[in-house]
């Protein structure tokens, strides 16, 4: 592979917030979303996409989300439910759940229940008080875990997975294995940019035998004794 390649770098120290923000979104991308509901300490269901969100290790299962609070301090709905009840519940975003999940993101008060105004039927979460959207392909309940506060208003807030709800139809019980055409997932990109998951390849890792014996069957391969 050619290493002439022009790169233009940046230095964060010199850059402003919102500067290093449009340089990490259009670079880390596709990130996956979180379509996370909470319940209030009273019991008032909340939910909100997150887009700083993955899965960070199996053992304990832990998830992360990225949480902007506001700007006075005060903690989006979201953050404030998972202090109080220290429950969550992630749901993966399928291609058919965007337009829902934008109505989620609308900036509403406490007051509004999110999961009404976007038409999204729920149940009762089964390890968690965080209701559980029906129509999304999988659902992780989750306990907070750690919170980490990065910032005057932000903070990382890690959850263990206890467990997790997933389309049958797309899920092989018997090996665990889990249809990535099926889950149909959306991934979010820079600006008001999306992704789908349809478009796939696959590459197995070789091993180190494996790569030996590809190498050296390249062309123009020389074996340098």
């Amino acid at each position: 592979m050619s290493g002439d390649i022009s790169h233009t770098h940046f230095d964060f120290a010199k850059l402003s917030e919102r500067e290093r923000y449009k340089l990490l979104i259009g670079t880390v991308i596709p990130r996956p979303i979180a379509l996370v509901t909470t319940v209030s300490r009273a019991g008032r269901a909340n939910a909100g996409p997150f887009s700083f969100f993955n899965v960070l290790t199996h053992d304990p299962a832990i998830v992360a989300i990225g949480v902007e609070n506001h700007a006075d301090m005060s903690f989006k709905d979201t953050a404030r439910n998972i202090r109080e009840t220290g429950e969550f519940t992630v749901h993966i975003v399928d291609n058919a759940l965007v337009e829902h999940m934008e109505v989620c993101a609308i900036k509403f008060g406490p007051e509004i229940d999110e999961l009404a105004e976007a038409g999204l039927a729920t149940t009762a979460g089964q390890m968690v008080r965080s209701p559980r959207i029906l129509a999304a392909p999988a659902a992780l309940e989750c306990r907070r875990h750690t919170t980490l506060q990065v910032g005057p208003a932000r903070e990382i807030i890690l959850g263990e997975v206890l467990g997790v709800f997933i389309r049958s139809d797309a899920v092989d019980a018997s090996k665990f294995y889990v249809d990535q055409n099926l889950m149909d997932a959306v991934g979010r990109m820079g600006g008001y940019s999306y992704a789908r998951t349809r478009d796939q390849f696959e590459i197995k890792t070789m091993t180190k035998d494996e790569w030996a014996l590809h190498k050296n069957q390249r062309p123009g391969h020389v074996d340098r004794l």
